[in-house]
């Protein structure tokens, strides 16, 4: 990276009252308590920034340099993530009468997780800005990624997730040097804590959408699928919520993407998937609401979207709402076959969360929401194997010296 490459970040904005902040220093929330959202100089990057710039960087992420918020090369923490291949899935695509299926697959990224995206710039920006301790609540997958990041960076990082959060998560946290605990409760009791901890400490608050960076992470995922389809965009893209970073990072990604000229007018409909044991964005969009309600006694296999209420939710509504796209809600027995189809149809072995997308399109597709004629990417936001117990299956024994048939 060079020094022409420095971003055209001018300030921060709140994302409900368009209030004002500088980027230049420490912040968390708007005084009226809704997240802010780093904004640049798109008419500078209109007349700088050429397409035909990135083909000779890097595969990273950090391509898109100039609309991320680190200013300084010095202060970029990267293990290389960013640049995940959309894979096209021609036997589902055939099975599900769909005429392009595409998953965009998260799992080979650092940490094996989308949340990795959000750590990189999350992090990085907290480095250049003088952090030394942050904390968060996790479901498992955000904490280790945190906590690996900050680790590489030289913080300090305080992680608390749910007692049945994955053990492999819990493990990437304390393997990291995080000081991490466990909870008997939801990402919301987690919450709670990491509140009354930050407030007596003065922590940075890395808790989602608390801090205004992992966004710019995760916005990378619809930069990168833009890219990938050569600035076409897909009819469609389904994305499995929970706190809805994601989604609202790909909707944030597209309107900058259409301010600077490098897309068309043309909005892909932006579809949120959630299970059925937690769709507070699925009740909220089914009732017309702007904001969604706390649902309680939320339980899925999917951990990831297990989150009865984002902060955010407002922001995902409103990316539903203006890009004329649903939320969709399917149950646990539905995302186990999503896992099986994705893996005996594509060969890939796909998070619970990412089935949810996909079941969600199979939903959509068979009434009709979904045309045959349209493409749509499905995101799978992580690798399988950090869900060890999430599906069963038996394998029987075979004899010493025996053989075996198909």
């Amino acid at each position: 990276m060079s020094d022409k490459n420095k971003s055209f970040l001018t300030h921060l904005e709140c994302s409900k009252c368009g209030e004002r902040y500088s980027a230049d220093i420490v912040q968390q929330l708007c005084e009226c308590g809704k997240p802010l959202l780093a904004r640049y100089d798109l008419e500078r990057a209109k007349k700088e920034l050429k397409k035909d710039l990135l083909i000779e960087r890097e595969n990273t992420l950090w391509r898109y340099r100039e609309l991320l918020p680190v200013l300084k090369d010095e202060n970029v923490i990267s293990l290389g993530e960013g640049m995940t291949p959309l894979v096209k899935c021609d036997k589902t695509s055939k099975e599900m009468k769909i005429n392009k299926l595409y998953i965009k697959d998260e799992g080979i990224v650092p940490t094996g997780t989308f949340k990795a995206r959000g750590a990189a710039v999350g992090v990085s920006k907290a480095k250049e800005l003088g952090v030394e301790t942050l904390a968060m609540p996790t479901n498992g997958n955000a904490g280790s990624a945190w906590s690996l990041y900050s680790a590489r960076a030289g913080m300090n990082s305080v992680i608390i997730m749910p007692e049945d959060a994955p053990k492999i998560t819990r493990t990437e946290c304390a393997l990291s040097g995080s000081k991490t605990y466990l909870i008997d409760g939801l990402i919301s009791d987690a919450g709670k804590v990491v509140k009354n901890s930050i407030d007596k400490y003065k922590w940075f608050d890395a808790s989602t959408l608390k801090e205004p960076y992992r966004i710019e992470g995760k916005k990378t995922m619809g930069y990168e699928i833009c890219e990938q389809m050569n600035w076409e965009v897909p009819d469609v893209i389904v994305y499995p919520t929970g706190g809805g970073v994601g989604i609202i990072g790909i909707y944030k990604a597209l309107n900058e993407l259409r301010e600077i000229g490098w897309i068309g007018s043309k909005m892909p409909k932006l579809i949120v998937a959630q299970a059925e044991g937690c769709k507070p964005i699925v009740d909220a969009w089914e009732k017309g609401l702007d904001e969604s309600e706390f649902y309680e006694n939320s339980k899925t296999i999917a951990f990831g979207i297990n989150v009865p209420k984002g902060l955010g939710d407002f922001i995902v509504l409103e990316a539903v709402y203006k890009t004329e796209g649903a939320a969709v809600s399917v149950n646990d027995d539905e995302i186990l076959e999503g896992m099986k189809i994705i893996a005996k149809n594509e060969g890939m072995f796909v998070c619970p969360e990412g089935a949810c997308a996909m079941m969600a399109a199979k939903k959509l597709r068979e009434s009709n929401f979904i045309k045959e004629t349209d493409s749509v990417v499905i995101l799978n936001t992580g690798a399988g194997i950090k869900y060890p117990n999430a599906i069963e299956v038996e394998i029987p024994y075979v004899e010493k010296d025996g053989i075996v048939s198909i």
